[in-house]
């Protein structure tokens, strides 16, 4: 699943593309190369019509138990979910959630009675397992932000290289679309929300020509109008992005409460991580990055006493949480493959013995 900020050249959706052509002759030609390749990982890589992030080393990450139970929090389309599969044993349990109902819909091709598809924000995760039974588990894998799918279908309203209805939901089913919500808010609204989850510099600029079109009586129902609005306003940007990347970066992030659904879930997987269990959460943005780095780092330091507070070492609060290493971040090989990829960093952390 490739993830991250709509900011691609359009060529970019041709890489998906290119790279399944690719496997494809390889098998032809190098037939000895893929012959060891689990199933799974076959079907992740020659059917999937986009590239999973880190693929390899999200697994690797989760130390995986044959016989653990584990949780992908974000299906996508299945590429790390197939590749955990493919190392479990016949008593090892995988639970998959996806607030995506293409993308529930693709992962009914996996029959596997190891696994199991929720239609569910991850933020629910939690109360969804126990529903299952399952109160603890040894590892939790969430790759954040959108996929290429749902970049690259133009219905979606995720990117400005197409005019399209201007809807930006995850989940198609439910909520507000980024239409209803340009047409209902404040400017001041407005221009705090391309502010803080677009890190925009111009947002006040931005949100002030967005109103304006707005109460002129043209109402801003597709991408094609946004993205022209803002180019009509932003005047300097970075060589190679579109003026209006980061204006739906932001807007996709609110509507789908992104921050908040993260901020939300990370305790929830501390509570659900069993003794040494581990929690790869791979982000596409600092935003993201900045939140999972921050709460490793408060879990790892638990004093937060008062200095010189007269309390014996033994009786200090203990870590919940360790760091595994450094965070990962794509190699130039995968970038140069998958050019979405560019902007992944992983973060992975162990839970440590204390309750």
């Amino acid at each position: 699943m490739t993830k991250g900020v709509d900011s691609a050249p359009a060529k970019a959706s041709l890489s998906s593309q290119k790279a399944s052509s690719t496997e494809a002759a390889k098998l032809e030609k190098y037939p000895q190369e893929v012959s060891t390749l689990n199933s799974y990982e076959v079907e992740s890589q020659l059917v999937s019509p986009h590239i999973t992030v880190l693929l390899d080393e999200a697994v690797q990450a989760l130390a995986i138990k044959p016989n653990g139970v584990y949780v992908d929090g974000t299906f996508g389309r299945g590429g790390h979910s197939r590749k955990i599969l493919s190392q479990l044993g016949v008593s090892g349990r995988l639970f998959a959630f996806d607030r995506d109902l293409a993308a529930i819909e693709s992962g009914q091709s996996i029959k596997d009675t190891r696994f199991k598809l929720i239609h569910s924000h991850f933020s629910e995760m939690q109360a969804k397992l126990a529903e299952e039974g399952v109160f603890d588990v040894n590892g939790i894998l969430l790759d954040l932000g959108i996929s290429s799918p749902q970049i690259d279908e133009a219905s979606r309203g995720f990117s400005f290289r197409y005019d399209a209805p201007l809807d930006m939901r995850m989940d198609q089913s439910q909520g507000q679309t980024a239409a209803e919500f340009i047409a209902q808010t404040t400017e001041q609204q407005l221009a705090e929300v391309i502010k803080n989850y677009g890190e925009e510099r111009f947002a006040k600029s931005i949100a002030r020509a967005i109103i304006a079109e707005r109460n002129d009586g043209r109402a801003i129902t597709t991408t094609g109008q946004l993205t022209q609005i803002v180019a009509n306003t932003v005047t300097r940007f970075e060589p190679g992005q579109n003026p209006a990347t980061r204006t739906f970066q932001a807007l996709r992030i609110f509507v789908n409460q992104e921050l908040e659904e993260l901020s939300l879930t990370l305790p929830k997987c501390l509570a659900l991580l069993a003794p040494h269990g581990r929690l790869a959460v791979i982000s596409f943005h600092s935003l993201e990055d900045r939140m999972v780095k921050q709460f490793i780092r408060d879990q790892e330091n638990r004093d937060d006493l008062p200095a010189n507070f007269p309390v014996r070492a033994a009786d200090l609060p203990q870590p919940k949480l360790k760091s595994v290493g450094k965070a990962i971040k794509p190699d130039l090989s995968e970038v140069k493959l998958n050019p979405r990829a560019r902007s992944a960093v992983m973060r992975v952390a162990e839970r440590t013995s204390i309750l």
